[in-house]
């Protein structure tokens, strides 16, 4: 009995996580999704020949079936997705084999592939507001999300007791962000730079982030601290 309510359990919650999606979008041909969407077509390298290169300028190197849903609140599934860390490009895969990267990415509202979840949106880089692509971590009134990024690094000629280097992709820190409502997601940093970030409930806040002890820089901490925000 206590295993038939437990599984029961997990299949209501599990039904509740993606009811948003079957609610709220409608699921359209994905032969639509190639006809209809305005498409660049570059592969997203820049052109460098990547066999000369080391390391990848890909979230996932091969080509994932993912689902893309829209802020039309279209739902295509089964499109080959993959995410270019260093154009900050969704790619996909059409049915001829090219790799073709979205025109307008401010069209997608999510796409999930494999164990990704990314989102475009607005965020603060500096005093400037940016928008690109963004890992989602967690969801509610508050959205913890994660920029993730590559570096070009040229090749470098041989010196004294130095020898020559490929050129090569390194991937940068994780940049972490915190989005209130459609507000444009701000950084984190310290614990009062958090604590600022949201609008209400601010002693709340500052407490549970004295009480457990939260890294106001790590992803651990500030997921809990988005699940308590959300609570409230």
């Amino acid at each position: 009995m206590k295993k038939i309510l437990m599984s029961a359990l997990l299949l209501f919650l599990f039904a509740n996580v993606f009811a948003q999606f079957s609610v709220r979008y409608e699921l359209k041909e994905t032969a639509d999704f190639y006809r209809m969407n305005q498409l660049l077509n570059k592969t997203g390298d820049s052109g460098m020949a990547l066999k000369d290169v080391k390391g990848s300028p890909y979230l996932n190197d091969e080509f994932i079936n993912g689902t893309i849903y829209t802020t039309e609140k279209t739902q295509y599934n089964d499109v080959p997705l993959r995410y270019n860390l260093y154009n900050d490009d969704l790619e996909f895969k059409n049915p001829s084999g090219e790799i073709l990267a979205l025109a307008k990415p401010e069209i997608v509202d999510y796409a999930v592939f494999g164990n990704y979840r990314l989102v475009y949106s607005s965020y603060m880089a500096g005093a400037k507001i940016k928008a690109g692509f963004l890992v989602l971590s967690e969801e509610g009134k508050a959205s913890l999300l994660s920029k993730l990024s590559v570096i070009y690094q040229p090749p470098t000629e041989p010196a004294a007791y130095k020898e020559a280097e490929p050129a090569k992709f390194v991937r940068r820190a994780e940049e972490l962000f915190i989005r209130v409502g459609t507000a444009a997601a701000k950084p984190t940093g310290s614990k009062k730079e958090v604590v600022q970030i949201f609008p209400d409930h601010q002693p709340e806040i500052e407490a549970f982030i004295s009480k457990n002890k939260i890294k106001t820089n790590k992803s651990e901490g500030l997921a809990e601290l988005v699940k308590y925000y959300n609570s409230l």
